[in-house]
């Protein structure tokens, strides 16, 4: 029988004796319901405290009734209790280690420290697409949050060594710092530099003086969400239909228009081609709005006799279908 069942059907037969102790020992021995309630209760229980009253034959037989009946019921309900607390603690450690070792066989993956309201919805966006993450949160409440997203997660301070080797930095890809305060941001940043030097750390800042510390102590990139929003606010002002468009082309996958970068690998078809010849613009329908080269150059709107090159990244625009034709011809992979 199923626990909760068992627990349910128990409790229910254990509900019935009561009642029904109470209302024998009433009618046979004519006491308060009270004394019969307490009659009742040690004699389900067998505490054998001694009968409340001298009982009567007839009360002598309900008795043994009674203590028959419920002796097995109440070993039903502890048996029930047992299996909850020993089953779910089995499945708690047996849950965790599963995580633990999907975790452990994770590479090139993202780190997110932090699952507040920045954290949560990178996660949300990272979950739509087939990039492996682990989110490291310290407060117990907020990581049953992410397991009910059925993400993989380290309850822990992500300032701590050891919490960010459990998170597997070793081979990670990328760390995104997203916790409220600059400090711990910092902190975070230092840590994660010191214990990998090749990592690539995106780190959230609120103070302008904050953004330079952490630049220093090692994070390649520095995002504050209050700067971008009020920009992102003047832009809505300013030029409202470049906005419009902006937000059409950075929107779910599933729409039509979607602006990506896709990097050049040696496996694909287009390293060391033009870009008249890639056949992008023309076979594709697709329109390259720059090239970032591998030492950092960004060419805009590059020409039609601009060089395709290993490790370039294209940052393209167009249908969702048409990007994903060109990421299988460059050997696709997602890049920080």
């Amino acid at each position: 029988m199923n626990v909760i069942k068992q627990l349910k059907f128990g409790l229910t037969f254990l509900a019935i004796a009561l009642v029904g102790g109470t209302l024998g020992y009433s009618l046979i021995e004519g006491w308060d319901p009270l004394s019969a309630l307490y009659m009742t209760v040690i004699t389900i229980t067998t505490v054998g405290y001694g009968e409340v009253r001298p009982l009567s034959q007839g009360g002598i037989a309900f008795t043994m009734i009674l203590i028959l009946g419920s002796v097995g019921m109440v070993a039903f309900i502890v048996v029930g209790l047992a299996r909850v607390m020993v089953e779910g603690e089995v499945r708690r450690i047996f849950g965790r280690r599963k995580l633990e070792k999907k975790i452990s066989n994770l590479k090139n993956h993202y780190i997110i420290c932090g699952y507040g309201r920045i954290g949560s919805y990178i996660v949300q966006e990272l979950a739509k697409g087939p990039v492996p993450f682990v989110v490291v949160e310290k407060n117990p409440d907020v990581t049953q949050r992410i397991e009910d997203r059925d993400c993989l997660y380290v309850n822990g301070d992500a300032t701590n060594d050891d919490i960010l080797k459990k998170a597997g930095i070793d081979s990670a890809r990328c760390l995104v710092a997203t916790v409220a305060s600059d400090a711990d941001n910092l902190y975070i940043t230092l840590t994660a530099r010191e214990l990998n030097p090749d990592l690539y750390i995106l780190s959230r800042a609120t103070d302008e003086n904050a953004q330079k510390k952490l630049l220093t102590a090692g994070a390649n990139k520095v995002v504050s969400p209050y700067l971008i929003g009020a920009h992102r606010m003047a832009m809505a002002l300013l030029r409202p239909a470049v906005v419009d468009f902006m937000e059409i082309a950075m929107r779910e996958r599933s729409l039509e228009l979607q602006l990506e970068e896709i990097r050049v690998h040696t496996i694909g078809q287009l390293a060391s081609t033009t870009l008249r010849d890639s056949g992008i613009r023309s076979d594709l329908d697709l329109i390259v709005v720059a090239i970032k080269k591998e030492s950092g150059t960004m060419i805009y709107n590059p020409s039609s006799e601009a060089r395709i090159e290993t490790g370039d990244i294209l940052i393209t625009i167009g249908a969702r279908k048409n990007l994903e034709k060109l990421e299988k011809l460059v050997g696709f992979q997602a890049s920080p």
